[in-house]
């Protein structure tokens, strides 16, 4: 080839993408089919990351050695934990045993949305929702609880070792890359990933504690059935990004139409809580968060798409984190790093920023 003579392009070739298309295939269905195990073991890590930033968090305002601050992090959150899901399971079970009065109550609801909106909305109602069976949802949500009181155990101790295992996993870390130069990227990754974590992680607990404790108050001055249950609900579905607070909002709201005779408890419900809600989403938490995430929106809900068809419910919470340590392993390799720079929001990486600076234009 003369130096006039344009380079040429190395064509794709078809056993490439096969092989990529078959890798691929095989990370989601290993993922689905070993959900059993590997759902317990990320939200291990997750957990793992919050005590270990509570931690970090309770040395540098105290002084505290560290074995003192680990125990004081580990403690607070498993006992959060723990609280949550005792919540759960108790008021589940005691939804079910009086499922059968919210089937009752739902005719005069019917009745009282009449008198509002029409018979043609009230027609429409009836048609998709008076066939709910609330003594099957009962069921479902106190076999979810039940599930979940099991898998705390399971989760505090794969906690408990991985606290064990904190500082003997760099040393061991280093020794598997087999030079300081591989040492060191391992390092700088896994440094990220948590850094990362600990950011989003932190955050959105404060957040969604503070939420929950608003929207706690409102539905206790209203005298809202199960009120710890839509708080603790409302703390853990904003974890679930976009479509979260909404839920939150929606599942009171409708308790509260079927509870009370009037409309205003609904209405408060709506219009304070979503109010709440609308105000921290899109203020509070970008202004805390900052750019540490630099995920595109597209990403975020597609994420959100796959990891709850793969994974469920639980999917759906571990959707942003997953996908941030998702982004951050492809910026350390050359190969995926464009595919990365596509996920971002801007096309800006993290070792970007540190490298040239904030884009102050």
């Amino acid at each position: 080839m003369t130096p006039s003579e344009p380079p040429t392009r190395t064509p794709l070739r078809l056993s490439v993408v096969r092989d990529v298309t078959i890798v691929l295939t095989l990370v989601v269905l290993g993922l689905y089919a070993g959900a059993s195990f590997l759902v317990p073991l990320t939200m291990a890590l997750l957990i793992n990351v919050l005590i270990i930033a509570l931690s970090d968090r309770v040395i540098a305002l105290t002084r505290a050695p560290v074995w003192l601050a680990n125990l004081a992090a580990v403690t607070v959150v498993l006992a959060g934990l723990f609280m949550i899901t005792y919540i759960l399971g108790s008021q589940a079970t005691q939804f079910a045993r009086t499922a059968g009065t919210y089937e009752s109550q739902f005719d005069g609801v019917i009745n009282r949305v009449t008198g509002l909106v029409g018979n043609d909305v009230t027609s429409f109602v009836r048609d998709n929702l008076i066939s709910i069976d609330m003594t099957s949802v009962a069921r479902i949500l106190l076999g979810s609880a039940t599930s979940m009181l099991n898998q705390f155990f399971l989760i505090s101790l794969y906690v408990a070792f991985l606290m064990a295992e904190r500082l003997a996993f760099r040393k061991k870390l280093r020794i598997a890359a087999g030079n300081p130069v591989t040492g060191a990227e391992l390092s700088s990754v896994l440094d990220a990933i948590t850094f990362s974590l600990q950011r989003y992680v932190g955050v959105k607990t404060f957040i969604s504690l503070v939420t929950a404790g608003i929207s706690y108050s409102v539905f206790r001055v209203l005298g809202l059935e199960y009120a710890e249950t839509w708080a603790v609900l409302t703390f853990a579905l904003n974890f679930i990004p976009s479509i979260g607070s909404i839920i939150a909002v929606i599942f009171p709201a409708m308790i509260a139409l079927v509870q009370f005779e009037t409309i205003g408890p609904f209405l408060i419900i709506v219009f304070g809580c979503g109010t709440i809600q609308f105000l921290i989403g899109n203020f509070l938490d970008p202004a805390l968060l900052g750019r540490s995430l630099n995920m595109s929106t597209f990403l975020v809900i597609l994420a959100l798409t796959f990891w709850t068809t793969v994974w469920g419910l639980i999917g759906a919470f571990l959707s942003v984190p997953l996908t941030v340590c998702i982004l951050i392993i492809f910026s350390h390799i050359p190969a995926l790093r464009p595919i990365a720079v596509l996920m971002s929001l801007d096309g800006r990486l993290a070792d970007d920023v540190k490298s040239h600076g904030p884009d102050r234009g």
